[in-house]
Parts: C-alpha cells; sequence; structure tokens
C-alpha cells in the first residue's frame, strides 16, 4: 500500500507531519505540495490509523489517496469529463436561471439530483421549464461572465493530451457551452443536451433525448468502441450522482470535489486539490 498526501496549501512539513502516522519507510516529495509514502508500517489497526491521518488531514485540508497499485498516463488511452462543477466551476444551468430570477429554485434541483435524490432526467425537465421565455442571449452572458475552468484544468489537461490520450467532454449541461469548452481546450469529443430555442428565446424544451447517467455510460462506451480500447483504459471525472454509472466502468475513476455517494465510490477523490492533482498518481 501506497500513501499519497497532497494540497493546495499546506506547506511540505505538515504532509510530513500527517504521513509520519503511517510510519513510512520512506518518503517522496514530489511536487511542492505532494508527498508520497511507501514502505508502510502499522502498529495499530489499519483503520485506526487511517481515521487517525483522515481526521488530521482535513483540519489541514490535505486530501489523502491508499493506492494498491502504480497507475501511469500509458496505461489510458481516455479521459473523459463531466463538465458542470467538475472541468468548470459553475453549474450551468443555475446561472441561467440566474437570469430569471429562478436561480434558488433552480439551484435546489440540481443539488438534489447531484446528491442522487430525483432522477436526473426529471430534474433536468423541471429546471429547463422554468427557463421558458429567457432571451438566448442570456446563455452567451453566462458563458462570457461566469464560466471558468476549475483550478487546475488547463495544467492536466496539457499532460493528458501530450501524452496522447483522446478527450472526452460528456455532460448533462447544454450544447452551447460544451462546443464552445470543446473548441477552446482542443478536446476531441462532447456529447450534452440541446436546448431549443424560438424566436430567441428558450422554449423550456431540450431537444432531442436527455444525457442522463445511463447515456453518458453509453456515450464513454461507444467513444471507447470508435477508438478501438476498453474502457477499462479510461479515466473518467466526475462529481454527481449522474456521473456513477459511468465511473464503474473506467479503469480510474475519479472525484473531483464531489458529492458524497460519489467520493464513496470512485477510485480517487480529489476534494481540495485541483483537477492537476490527478497527475500525482500518473
Amino acid at each position: 500500500m501506497i500513501l499519497i498526501l497532497q494540497s493546495l496549501s499546506a506547506d511540505i512539513a505538515t504532509l510530513h507531519r500527517i504521513g509520519a502516522l503511517a510510519e513510512p519507510q520512506q518518503t517522496f516529495e514530489f511536487a511542492p505540495h505532494a508527498l508520497r509514502c511507501v514502505g508502510l508500517s502499522f502498529t495499530e489497526h489499519v483503520s485506526v490509523i487511517q481515521e487517525k491521518i483522515a481526521t488530521l488531514a482535513f483540519q489541514e485540508q490535505v486530501d489523502v489517496h491508499w493506492i494498491n497499485s502504480n497507475h501511469q498516463l500509458a496505461d489510458f488511452k481516455l479521459l473523459a469529463m463531466d463538465m458542470d462543477s467538475t472541468l468548470i466551476t459553475i453549474e450551468c444551468i443555475d446561472e441561467i436561471a440566474d437570469m430569471q430570477g429562478l436561480k434558488p429554485q433552480v439551484a435546489a434541483i440540481t443539488e438534489a439530483a447531484m446528491r442522487g435524490e430525483i432522477a436526473f432526467a426529471e430534474s433536468l425537465t423541471q429546471r429547463v421549464a422554468l427557463l421558458k421565455g429567457l432571451p438566448a442571449t442570456a446563455l452567451q452572458q453566462v458563458y462570457d461572465e461566469r464560466l471558468q475552468l476549475s483550478p487546475g484544468a488547463e495544467k492536466m489537461l496539457q499532460a493528458v493530451q501530450a501524452a496522447g490520450l483522446k478527450t472526452l467532454l460528456v455532460s448533462g449541461g447544454f450544447t452551447f457551452f460544451t462546443d464552445r469548452v470543446k473548441s477552446k481546450l482542443n478536446l476531441d469529443y462532447s456529447h450534452s443536451n440541446q436546448l431549443e430555442i424560438l424566436d430567441g428565446k428558450l422554449t423550456g424544451r431540450v431537444i432531442g433525448g436527455i444525457v442522463d447517467a445511463e447515456e453518458k455510460r453509453r456515450t464513454v462506451e461507444r467513444i471507447c468502441a470508435e477508438l478501438r480500447i476498453l474502457p477499462s483504459q479510461a479515466i473518467v471525472m466526475g462529481d454527481g450522482a449522474n456521473d456513477l454509472a459511468m465511473m464503474e466502468i473506467a479503469g480510474l475513476s475519479v472525484a473531483f470535489r464531489a458529492k458524497p455517494v460519489v467520493r464513496a465510490k470512485a477510485d480517487i477523490a480529489l476534494n481540495f486539490v485541483g483537477l492537476d492533482g490527478i497527475l500525482n498518481f500518473l
């Protein structure tokens, strides 16, 4: 077993102090705020040590990862990413709703869906209906004024693309945003929902089928088939319950600042660091 500790802010001395609880034979400082501990000794039961480390690390805003095998970027051929609250910092539909003065109502439905308390397709239908009559110019305003990439996104993508992996943006959000993000970041594939617009206004409906959890999974499988690779050669990143189906088939699943149900099932959970924190595993 290997212990990896990383943080955006904690100094290396703090990481060493936390790692010392696992009594490692060796430690390696492999980034300014990252530490790898190997040759671990457990004078107490492993679960007790893990709990002590988890508690101290949370206080210091340090991400803790216990891994049993080393992954390399060369092991993978595809990176599939959710968009809203994963590759970007916002939920686009919540920000669109803010233009209607309806952000609290829409955001509450979004949150319930991401926690897995309501079916995604049902939640999207409800939320989009509330946008009926909104000028389509609001979409561009959200893109220009509010859409930002998550911390570490560009560094992560530079490394992934340099290693030759293909990239897929698969989102329960909207093509207006995924198309622009795909172009901006030179991604290979994208798939999301299309808002219906008539006479310059949103109709409150989505054109075609909804990109829900199962459609996200099917999309990853379809792209893997096109690339003639196995899903086990894909890294999948997400934050909400509608990402779990595609994360389940991946060779490496990554929860980014995710809901508890997603953190619990992911191979790696990045709670404090940026998206480039995944590079410390690869």
